[in-house]
């Protein structure tokens, strides 16, 4: 089992930045990507980014591609989702989610998910 903690979201005007948080724990060996999802308010939840644990490779949705920036720090089991450039589309409740398996942007190739953490963005 792997238990995530996200934080880090809030409410910021269009144009702002903000960073979210996820940290890992119970079985962390077992992660093999770890990947940032969204969901607004009657929509289906979609990918934002991913990458491996090895830190070899990173996926992002184009939407946010140049804007948002995924990372970790190992020693502190935690990945990280910096968003620049925030618009009121981004506006929508981010959960991060762990793969032991392989790098995927799909929902299904991801097992474990943290509660979610609101991020709203006014125009």
């Amino acid at each position: 089992q792997v238990q995530l903690v996200e934080s880090g979201g809030g409410l910021v005007q269009a144009g702002g930045s903000l960073r979210l948080s996820c940290a890992a724990s119970g079985r962390t060996s077992t992660i093999y990507a770890m990947g940032w999802f969204r969901q607004a308010l009657g929509k289906e939840r979609e990918f934002v980014a991913a990458f491996s644990w090895s830190g070899d490779t990173t996926d992002y949705t184009n939407s946010v591609k140049g804007r948002f920036t995924i990372s970790r720090e190992v020693a502190k089991n935690t990945v990280y989702l910096q968003m620049n450039s925030l618009k009121p589309e981004d506006t929508a409740v981010y959960y991060c989610a762990v793969s032991t398996g392989r790098l995927s942007n799909i929902r299904v190739g991801y097992g474990y998910w943290g509660q979610g953490t609101q991020v709203t963005v006014s125009s």
